[in-house]
């Protein structure tokens, strides 16, 4: 009998441990959003928010997950002062009547123990729009200096931003844009 109960109890300390839903809080300085688009034909143009907040939840083993994400469409750069105020102005962003973007997810999709993609909506000037974001890198780990459970991810979607209120000279300059978003998140 003795026998019997020491090998339930090996046993139970070998067991896998069952994980459990864990928050991880965006890092400020590793969290960005960026949007590409057809400038007349010409070029691709790139820029991007400078301020990226929120939170994502991720449950591994349940394969489930959240993600909550707020872009300060104040904080967006072009590079160029002028063209940022241009997009600010109420032909486009209208950033003192909207000043921020949402992403909300409805659920995360995983291919084996990877997570491909996210689905959820997404909310530019009062309009919200349904928004699958795939998944291109995801990884979770001790952050080296940190010392804290971290996780990164980036993830793409494409828009039509006339589909936001934001059809301004559609379509010479182009209609659809494309969202980049590079997280960085630490274990809350």
């Amino acid at each position: 009998m003795k026998r019997i109960a020491t090998l339930a109890i090996a046993a139970t300390l070998s067991l896998p441990a069952f994980a459990a839903p864990e928050t991880y809080g965006l890092d400020a300085n590793h969290t960005f959003t960026s949007f590409s688009y057809s400038h007349f034909g010409y070029s691709i143009q790139q820029s991007r928010f400078d301020k990226t907040t929120g939170s994502v939840t991720i449950d591994r083993a349940a394969k489930t997950g959240s993600a909550d994400i707020t872009i300060d469409v104040k904080s967006v750069s072009t590079g160029s002062e002028a063209f940022n105020g241009h997009l600010k102005g109420d032909g486009f962003f209208d950033a003192d009547k909207f000043p921020t973007a949402t992403y909300k997810s409805t659920g995360f999709k995983f291919d084996g123990d990877k997570l491909a993609s996210i689905d959820g909506n997404l909310t530019i000037k009062g309009v919200t729009k349904p928004a699958t974001l795939t998944v291109t890198n995801f990884h979770c780990m001790p952050h080296p200096m940190s010392k804290k459970d971290a996780c990164g991810a980036n993830a793409t979607t494409k828009i039509k931003r006339s589909d936001f209120n934001l059809g301004k000279y559609v379509p010479n300059v182009g209609d659809e844009v494309t969202i980049t978003v590079a997280i960085e998140a630490v274990k809350q």
